[in-house]
């Protein structure tokens, strides 16, 4: 038995994304959505393009990392309980050409999101090798908890409350979103995470946490996500600043929005290409490395449905 087998392990493989938090060389807990595959050894198992690389260099700056799974879409489960893992992570500095030694991952991604096997045409190749150039990042859990899922608001009651502030950055973003996950530290500067609904005041965005929350003040970040069922059309926003404490509330004070996907204009996507292709580039010359070449076959193999079999 592993600490995982605390959790219900049939709604933790249901969940499509969760969302993972490393440490930035300031502390600040940095948050993003991710897949996600539990091992048999009671490990998890996320990856990261070079593209994407700064979640890597975070954690084997500082492997303490959480993870909160608490977007159930596409999980076909109903008022799905949260579960947060705290734990610590490890990602060798071994590029991944091709799906071996993570072949479960691959194939749960691509049955997920269909889509993503379109990335391996011939005509598109050129465009996303980047994607499948990944480094892999191993979950350690040393903490395991199960909260309720957040209840339900009404369509009539927004997630900011009175209604969000103009001037306060992020505060358009976040009023999209009836609720948010909370990233922020605890006392002995390890990240910790809880989904929450931010109130927009002049201040900053009021944020209520589970009592198992054990946050202190400093840098924190609120992101908001979503994804369809079949986890295309994803939007991601990070809002990212000071968590600060007033009276008996405490305040997220914004100072940062970041979009890495863009905010949803057609040219996203086109900037969005240019910058995976940079960041790629960038990865590989500061290591010396020449350009890996994509396993191309392997990954089709692994995307190319079996065929149903028929009885006579």
């Amino acid at each position: 038995m592993t600490l995982l087998d605390t959790a219900p392990l049939d709604v933790l493989d249901a969940y499509r994304t969760c969302e993972f938090v490393t440490l930035g060389r300031d502390g600040a807990p940095v948050v993003w959505p991710a897949a996600v595959r539990r091992r048999p050894d009671g490990t998890l198992l996320l990856t990261t393009s070079l593209a994407f690389a700064q979640k890597a260099l975070n954690v084997r700056r500082d492997g303490r990392v959480a993870l909160l799974y608490s977007d159930p879409t596409g999980s076909g489960l109903n008022h799905a309980p949260q579960i947060f893992v705290g734990g610590r992570a490890e990602c060798p500095d071994d590029i991944m050409t091709g799906p071996e030694g993570a072949e479960d991952y691959w194939r749960m991604l691509f049955a997920r999101q269909p889509h993503s096997r379109s990335y391996l045409a011939p005509g598109m190749r050129r465009l996303m090798e980047w994607y499948y150039l990944r480094l892999l990042i191993t979950v350690t859990p040393e903490q395991v908890i199960v909260r309720p899922p957040l209840a339900t608001l009404s369509s009539a009651q927004p997630a900011t409350g009175e209604g969000p502030v103009a001037s306060l950055p992020g505060a358009a973003q976040l009023a999209r979103y009836q609720s948010a996950v909370l990233a922020a530290c605890d006392k002995t500067g390890a990240p910790v995470l809880a989904r929450t609904r931010p109130a927009a005041t002049r201040a900053g965005f009021a944020v209520t946490v589970p009592s198992d929350f054990a946050m202190t003040a400093g840098p924190a970040s609120l992101l908001v996500h979503r994804h369809d069922e079949r986890l295309n059309h994803m939007r991601n926003t990070l809002v990212r600043g000071e968590l600060r404490q007033a009276g008996d509330k405490w305040l997220l004070v914004p100072d940062t929005v970041v979009e890495p996907m863009g905010s949803g204009r057609p040219s996203d996507a086109l900037r969005v290409l240019r910058r995976t292709k940079r960041a790629t580039a960038r990865y590989l010359d500061r290591r010396g490395l020449a350009r890996p070449r994509v396993q191309w076959e392997a990954f089709r193999a692994l995307a190319t449905p079996e065929p149903a079999r028929t009885g006579r």
